[in-house]
């Protein structure tokens, strides 16, 4: 986990609210994969979806940000309340032929597999502008990498990278585990200036969902 020494410190990975709000992201077996962490709880109730919300708009209100990026699609739940809080514009990154006036990022890997490039208005992201990316999840970080690319694209800055969720396990693995590293693709793409942080690791994320008889994985990519 990268830490941006400008944002506020107030609340650190799995602290005691991060822990308290791990209590309403259990985990699926989804789309293939054992531990498919669902936000769809904690948006279920107002109180703890507020709380996330706070805490991301009082780590960011003494940044330097212009505007706020969400990615497709989770990022477009969590980016715009916290992009009102702040009052700042909100920028969506979008799957491809979503948007008119866009311009597209490479293809990505993620933990899924391969994706298209991620999308964004051409007028939205001014030469300079200092850009908060927000999402729900980070993993391999391919996602993230690609927002990063479409900020630069446009001349904008990078600041930091804010998702609920981080899976640590995804930074720096050894080679013999078989798992991409996040901190290994950053660098390549040049992107290891842009720090990431995330308010829950899977270290507290242990909720198990209960599955009703009969639950069927029928999540879209496997």
């Amino acid at each position: 986990m990268s830490n941006n020494n400008n944002s506020n410190d107030e609340y650190q990975q799995d602290g005691p609210e991060a822990r308290e709000i791990a209590k309403y992201l259990p985990y699926f077996p989804f789309k293939g994969i054992p531990r498919f962490y669902d936000i769809g709880g904690f948006l279920y109730e107002p109180a703890i979806f507020q709380q996330i919300v706070d805490i991301f708009t009082a780590r960011y209100r003494g940044l330097a940000v212009d505007c706020i990026a969400g990615l497709d699609a989770r990022g477009f739940v969590l980016g715009p309340p916290i992009a009102l809080a702040l009052q700042k514009p909100f920028v969506m990154m979008r799957k491809q032929g979503k948007m008119p006036n866009t311009i597209s990022s490479t293809q990505y890997e993620t933990e899924y597999g391969s994706r298209s490039g991620l999308t964004v208005q051409r007028d939205r992201i001014q030469q300079g502008m200092r850009v908060l990316i927000i999402d729900d999840l980070v993993a391999t970080g391919g996602t993230l990498s690609s927002a990063i690319t479409l900020v630069k694209m446009l001349g904008g800055i990078p600041v930091e990278c804010a998702c609920v969720v981080e899976l640590k396990m995804f930074i720096d693995p050894p080679k013999e585990s078989g798992l991409p590293s996040r901190t290994e693709l950053f660098r390549k793409l040049g992107h290891d200036h842009v720090p990431i942080w995330g308010l829950i690791s899977e270290d507290v994320l242990t909720l198990e969902a209960p599955l009703p008889e009969g639950y069927v994985d029928d999540g879209e990519e496997h």
